[in-house]
């Protein structure tokens, strides 16, 4: 395992950029530690996979470094960075069997035949492949020979990182469930450093120990699955989170109070004055229909989700979704909204804004 280090590192494909603009991964600075487990998650083409691709050495930065335990390998190709590293589509050995495509990185390092029986058979049962290991590979489908691809990437336990592009692409729905609970019981077991990278915020939250939000080449956010439910620092991260997405809406804010088309709205603490591009962002989670209170809206459809109902109305021209829970009235004279006032945040030009005295514990 090893704790990777970006120093200053962007990557543009244009070999003279001359803003940011022509940066695919804008400068990042950042410790990925040892043992942790990662996803980078984000919409396609905002530089996951190239990202991956520096610290897996099959594409050379622009500028910056990046060092494994303090060891710079900026210029170290793959095979020297002890990495393993699992695509978004299989690649595998057709002319081999299921067994021998799982036993080539342990031959390939010199392990004697008993550990590399054993440890075959191990990784064969946790990608369900115990009954086909004597199938050559060539015969199979795209997701069982993805599943190849995962378990040669997870068969040796000495590498310094494992490295996920968009690996359960064309895995099916239920297996795609069972293979991060294996990919969660592997890095629980061995403590490897795990870096995931996915457009599912799904996959992101439940195999993550931090998430790490990317948007037009930039990280605008790394922490928790609960940091980036509770607190996002930039207003992408609230909208691609969360299914429906954080409500963010154009807003005055003054101290303690927020105001929008001429309705008040309260803040859970006080703010210094805030310039620019302001926006109060809300989940959907923490606003409520009400009868008399909070800001006016006209109710298009009600979505039965079965534990929940997702309410979907208008404010001015202005969507904002409300879930309820299954329960709750939602009656045709509850014709405003009330926003929890804890948890509302401010934004201003995208990026959230603190509370004067900080944040509440």
């Amino acid at each position: 395992m090893a704790r990777i280090t970006l120093d200053n590192l962007a990557h543009s494909y244009n070999p003279t950029p001359s803003s940011q603009d022509d940066y695919a991964l804008k400068e990042l600075n950042y410790d990925w530690e040892d043992g942790e487990a990662y996803a980078l998650l984000g919409s396609s083409g905002c530089g996951k996979s190239t990202l991956l691709n520096i610290i897996s050495g099959l594409l050379m930065p622009s500028q910056g470094r990046i060092l494994f335990d303090g060891k710079d390998v900026t210029r170290a190709p793959t095979a020297e960075r002890n990495i393993a590293q699992v695509f978004q589509f299989p690649v595998v050995y057709d002319t081999m069997t299921v067994h021998d495509n799982l036993a080539f990185p342990l031959r390939n390092r010199g392990r004697d035949e008993t550990y590399v029986a054993e440890r075959v058979q191990e990784i064969a049962k946790m990608i369900g492949m115990e009954d086909m290991l004597r199938k050559k590979a060539r015969g199979l489908g795209a997701d069982a020979k993805q599943k190849i691809s995962l378990g040669r990437g997870m068969v040796r336990k000495d590498v310094n990182a494992l490295l996920f592009d968009e690996p359960l692409t064309v895995i099916d729905p239920h297996m795609k469930w069972e293979l991060r609970t294996q990919l969660k019981k592997l890095h629980h077991d061995f403590g490897h450093t795990m870096i995931y990278v996915t457009h599912d915020q799904t996959e992101a939250l439940t195999f993550a120990d931090k998430v790490v939000v990317m948007y037009d080449g930039r990280v605008v956010q790394i922490g928790t699955p609960e940091e980036l439910f509770e607190r996002p620092a930039h207003t992408f991260v609230g909208y691609f989170i969360g299914s429906p997405g954080m409500n963010v809406i154009p807003a005055k804010v003054e101290g303690t109070k927020a105001y929008i088309n001429g309705s008040e709205i309260a803040l859970g603490a006080g703010y210094a004055p805030v310039d620019g591009k302001v926006e109060i962002g809300v989940r959907p989670e923490f606003a409520r229909l009400s009868e008399s209170e909070g800001l006016p809206v006209k109710v298009r459809r009600v979505e039965d989700a079965g534990r929940h109902k997702i309410i979907r109305a208008e404010f001015f021209g202005q969507d904002i979704n409300i879930i309820a829970g299954e329960d709750d009235p939602v009656r045709a004279d509850m014709t405003r909204v009330t926003f929890d006032p804890a948890r509302v945040n401010v934004y201003a030009n995208d990026w959230r804004v603190a509370p004067q005295g900080g944040e509440a514990a």
